[in-house]
């Protein structure tokens, strides 16, 4: 058994696991190949934060376990055993769900 990956991002970037939906709103299961990959996921790992000109860091405005709308285009897909991960710049960041 391979010994369980970490992911640990650079500077601002987040990764993110995005939400699983099997379902369109009437209730009509759609294959794998015809439904639009969500836009809502949950954050899994941070980064430090992004570096300014003079050496200060300026931490990353999201945490481990927020629940974040990301733009449709960003970010990097990664794969880690089964989990299908996000690796997204904070600016990709649209919104963050609070509870």
């Amino acid at each position: 058994m391979p010994k369980r990956q970490k992911i640990h991002p650079m500077g601002d970037r987040v990764v993110v696991e995005r939400e699983e939906v099997k379902t369109t709103k009437g209730g009509i299961y759609l294959p794998e190949t015809a439904k639009e990959k969500p836009k809502v996921g949950t954050v899994v790992a941070v980064g430090p934060g992004r570096v300014d000109n003079k050496g200060k860091v300026h931490p990353v405005g999201v945490n481990v376990g927020d629940r974040v709308l990301f733009s449709s285009y960003g970010g990097t897909e990664y794969k880690v055993e089964e989990h299908e991960l996000l690796i997204l710049s904070e600016e990709d960041l649209l919104a963050v769900f609070s509870e």
